[in-house]
């Protein structure tokens, strides 16, 4: 392969792991669609969100124009549990063609139009609207020089007068600007949408007299090339008449049709992402270096003592780590518990790594609406055949006679938690009349995918793998438990496993920062190479640091591995929970009861399944050396 072969390899490579969104993969939905002149476009609607409440409402929550027929687009799983609601509307374009002063329709509010509005003002809604799939966003000049232009997500509903000017009343966003960018093919005529932008204006809109099938307004009309400045405002009152009007200019554009997610997508932050990745790259290497000196030097020199004691004829007493040789493998406490962990926390491992990959290759990038939700839920439900293999290995290594039991166990307990908080969480929005709240259709489909489809993987993955033959310890297990020294303070279970677990915590908690705005405050993440680091750094530092932590522990003759090993790594979802609270009140300005319940429930969830991953990892490195160090020397 020449030189420049190499280059372009590495750079798809470096493109592939670092901005996978932008690689042209076409998938049902996100392919492109060539438009010719005066052909139709017509404008979706999606749902109002707020950042300041978190519960997401149908666009015809509000009295806006309605088409004569609501209809509903078809939308996948992860659309409707993200509480996306799309539907047509009565903004309609036609390609090329521009439209000035276009009267949508004339509305007038009673008092629980007029005081739903006031509420969604209040609260800072903004409307969510799609074309040819882009979101409608506002344009905003950014100062730094460096990008001209980024994005603000949607448009207010309204807004309120200054309490300087002691203006109290409240004005709607009536008239929209709209302004649709598209690329031109020269040789085939065709253009693409690459583009859709939106500047809402609030206008009090005056007329002679009105005529529904042609109304003429005195503020607005085509002969003016739009709205004139200095108009009064649109207020919202009950009884106020609320006239809705719409320009639309389209402006040709070079952004290529496969570029056209760069702007929406515009993040200022690389530099902190790669602070990110240095931050946690020193701290795998901290541990690295404590693990090489273990390996390489102490504990070779261990085995190196150890099984020179053999061969000298004087009998001399066994000290250290191998002292509780007969004890280290003795099953521990609640041993049926920890194998359903393991067992879970290995569907999420599995889950977690697939669905990198999947993001990683692209087709999970923003433009393919709700499917790393839709994802994420299917890829869990199949990975239960993981989970009942691993399950059932580690209860016949423990000589559990009831893999039936343990089964059903490790097939109901995380979902059985996580769908019971779900439930009460969804009862919540729904008394809140937020679109929010999963339908009855949705919830039917998620308990089929429970019990259909994940109980019976998982009963399958048990089957075969307490079919296979068990697991052997390298050494043998004395019949009576040997007594564990008293430990010294810093050797304390509780102690060691929160100092241990900081480090895992620390290695991904400024990307934490991100995905925690991405979700709360409807941003877009897409950075999925980074992620994918990130992931393997946790990884490697959830593995050495409970070695590391696990050597110690064997060295003062505690031989209570097991759950120790789980919790060191798997307690960082402690300090998880913990950051996401912290972030609640620092950068959230959520003020409502509800939405609080909301966050923390959800932020609850999130953090279990953190703790089953992390721990299961841990679990499993310390599994390992365990095994490796006591098979190296040699015991009578």
């Amino acid at each position: 392969m020449g030189s420049l072969d190499r280059v372009g390899v590495v750079s798809l490579l470096v493109c592939l792991l670092l901005f996978p969104c932008a690689v042209a993969f076409y998938l049902p939905g996100v392919a492109p669609r060539d438009f010719r002149k005066d052909d139709e476009l017509l404008v979706k609607v999606n749902k109002l969100s707020s950042t300041k409440t978190q519960l997401p409402y149908d666009y015809y929550f509000l009295d806006y124009c309605k088409p004569s027929k609501i209809m509903n687009s078809a939308e996948n799983l992860g659309e409707v549990l993200r509480g996306d609601r799309i539907e047509n509307s009565i903004y309609t374009f036609k390609m090329q063609s521009n439209e000035v002063c276009k009267v949508a329709c004339r509305v007038k509010l009673n008092a629980e139009a007029a005081k739903n509005f006031k509420e969604k003002i209040d609260e800072e809604y903004r409307v969510n609207m799609i074309l040819d799939n882009l979101p409608v966003a506002v344009a905003r000049q950014r100062r730094d020089g460096i990008h001209a232009k980024s994005y603000e997500h949607g448009f207010r509903v309204g807004f309120k007068g200054s309490p300087a000017s002691k203006d109290e009343k409240y004005y709607i966003n009536n008239h929209l600007s709209f302004k649709v960018m598209f690329h031109e093919d020269q040789e085939s005529g065709t253009a693409r949408i690459v583009g859709f932008e939106v500047f809402p204006l609030s206008v009090s809109h005056e007329y002679r007299e009105w005529d529904n099938k042609d109304p003429k307004l005195t503020t607005c009309n085509p002969n003016t090339k739009g709205v004139p400045n200095g108009l009064a405002r649109q207020e919202v009152d009950a009884e106020k008449e609320v006239v809705f009007t719409y320009d639309v200019t389209f402006e040709t554009s070079e952004i290529k049709w496969a570029s056209r997610w760069d702007t929406y997508l515009l993040m200022n932050d690389d530099q902190i992402h790669w602070f990110s990745i240095i931050n946690s790259l020193m701290i795998v290497l901290f541990l690295s270096g404590m693990v090489a000196m273990i390996m390489m030097r102490t504990l070779y020199k261990d085995i190196a003592n150890y099984n020179q004691l053999e061969t000298q004829e004087e009998a001399q007493e066994e000290t250290g780590w191998k002292l509780v040789h007969g004890d280290v493998f003795r099953p521990p406490v609640n041993s049926g518990l920890l194998c359903v962990y393991v067992g879970t926390g290995v569907q999420f491992f599995a889950m977690t790594l697939v669905t990198m990959i999947f993001a990683l290759l692209g087709f999970l990038s923003p433009s393919n609406r709700g499917g790393l939700m839709t994802a994420m839920v299917l890829l869990w439900v199949f990975m239960g055949l993981f989970a009942g293999y691993s399950s059932a290995r580690l209860y016949k290594m423990f000589k559990g006679g009831e893999w039936k039991k343990n089964t059903l166990k490790t097939a109901f307990m995380f979902p059985g938690i996580a769908f019971a908080v779900f439930f009460v969480l969804n009862a919540i929005i729904w008394g809140e009349q937020s679109s929010g709240a999963v339908p009855f259709g949705t919830m039917f489909a998620l308990v089929f995918l429970w019990f259909g489809i994940s109980v019976p993987l998982v009963f399958v993955g048990s089957y075969l793998g307490y079919k296979k033959p068990a697991i052997e310890d390298p050494v043998k297990t004395n019949k009576i438990p040997r007594q564990v020294p008293e430990q010294a303070w810093y050797m304390q279970p509780a102690f060691s496993i929160l100092i241990g677990s900081i480090l895992p915590f620390g290695a991904v908690f400024i990307e934490l920062f991100f995905i925690l705005t991405s979700i709360w405050l409807n941003q877009f993440y897409y950075i999925f190479g980074f992620l994918f680091i990130v992931f393997v750094i946790l990884i490697i530092t959830c593995a050495e640091i409970t070695i590391v932590l696990c050597y110690f522990q064997l060295c003062s003759e505690d031989y209570h591995w097991w759950w120790r090993a789980y919790l060191t790594a798997g307690s960082s979802a402690f300090y998880l929970f913990l950051y996401s609270a912290f972030y609640f009140f620092t950068k959230l300005e959520i003020t409502k009861v509800v939405s609080g319940v909301l966050y923390f429930g959800y932020m609850l969830i999130v953090s279990y399944a953190f703790f089953m991953l992390t721990g299961t990892i841990g679990f499993y490195a310390c599994f390992w050396f365990v095994r490796k160090i006591y098979s190296s020397v040699k015991i009578d």
